[in-house]
């Protein structure tokens, strides 16, 4: 396992290796051996971008708040070549960071969320919900569920807003956070008591951060891979489950027996992204394969030389392919 993880940093270009080597060293330096987060320290490592009309990147910013009270906001990206008359579809955006780092107007999601804007000529709600273990189990999901009530009243997002044409988007921790929101969204619909006009037309889950307590071979191969170690991932869960739970609680293992069956779910086509040098993957590929046999129409995407975190370089060719790929994903289920 140790020479598995030595040869997939080694055989990744020296840029993404520096990255990840820096990005290694902020993960850890942020938490504490009793569980919580150097939330002063944090805030100093990860640099931040503020709104701004201006456009940047082919996508202007605002901020709304949501909830002043629980201190809940998004950023939306509008992306600036907009033909008159066009409506657009939403991309609801949930970023990584293990449930307990990161923001919306991180740097890095900031770059990423004018990206899609951009790219697919989408409006990009990206929320920025509440961190743990200060706010464990469910708040994320409580939020991510608040943004979705909060934009489907009209009038709240710009008029080329197609809600009827909303896709929830997440990656790593933000892709759990779109299986269990989607999961909430599509418990609302069949007890009748809908989002509309707000209507989900897909999931995309980018290497989603699904576990439980068994290894399965992909954390034993790769204990010590960039991005996300064993480790760090067994940190990040007991930051946000509930005191006492273990990873066989339904919030991480949503695929074992404490979690409700996905056929009983209802829910949207779904795109799983899967990276072959990510510790994660044999959960992902799990996910997938499950929701094939619960009758959703589920597609994955795998790249076999992708680290967790690929599509933070927009020049890797992984990032090209999965953002082409999921133009098209978008084109197919947004008619």
């Amino acid at each position: 396992p140790m020479a598995a993880s030595k040869a997939v940093s080694s055989n990744l270009p020296w840029r993404t290796r520096v990255f990840c080597s820096l990005a290694g060293t902020f993960l850890d330096s942020c938490v504490r051996k009793d569980g919580t987060v150097n939330r002063r320290l944090s805030g100093f490592l990860d640099w931040t971008s503020s709104a701004s009309s201006r456009p940047v990147k082919g996508a202007s910013t605002v901020d709304f708040t949501v909830d002043s009270s629980a201190g809940l906001w998004f950023r939306l990206f509008i992306p600036t070549e907009v033909p008159e008359g066009k409506k657009l579809p939403v991309i609801v955006f949930f970023h990584g960071g293990g449930f307990a780092l990161m923001a919306a107007n991180s740097k890095a999601y900031d770059t990423i969320g004018r990206r899609l804007a951009r790219r697919l000529q989408a409006f990009v709600v990206s929320v920025n919900y509440r961190l743990a273990p200060e706010h464990r189990f469910p708040t994320a999901y409580d939020d991510g569920e608040a943004t979705l009530r909060w934009i489907s009243t009209p009038g709240r997002l710009p008029e080329s807003a197609d809600l009827g044409r909303c896709f929830l988007v997440g990656d790593s921790a933000g892709g759990n956070i779109v299986h269990h929101v989607g999961h909430r969204v599509a418990a609302a619909s069949s007890a009748g008591e809908d989002f509309r006009p707000l209507k989900i037309a897909g999931h995309v889950l980018i290497q989603p951060f699904f576990g439980g307590e068994e290894r399965l071979p992909s954390e034993l191969r790769l204990r010590k891979a960039p991005m996300v170690t064993v480790k760090r991932a067994d940190f990040m869960w007991r930051a946000f489950l509930p005191e006492g739970a273990n990873r066989d609680h339904p919030a991480a293992n949503v695929t074992g027996p404490n979690a409700p069956p996905l056929a009983d779910i209802g829910l949207p086509p779904t795109l799983v992204v899967v990276g072959g040098l990510d510790t994660l993957q044999d959960w992902q590929r799990r996910y997938y394969e499950a929701l094939r046999e619960a009758g959703v129409q589920a597609r994955m995407l795998d790249y076999p030389e992708a680290i967790h975190g690929f599509h933070i370089f927009p020049k890797s060719q992984e990032c090209r392919e999965f953002m082409s790929e999921l133009k098209s994903f978008m084109e197919e289920h947004g008619r």
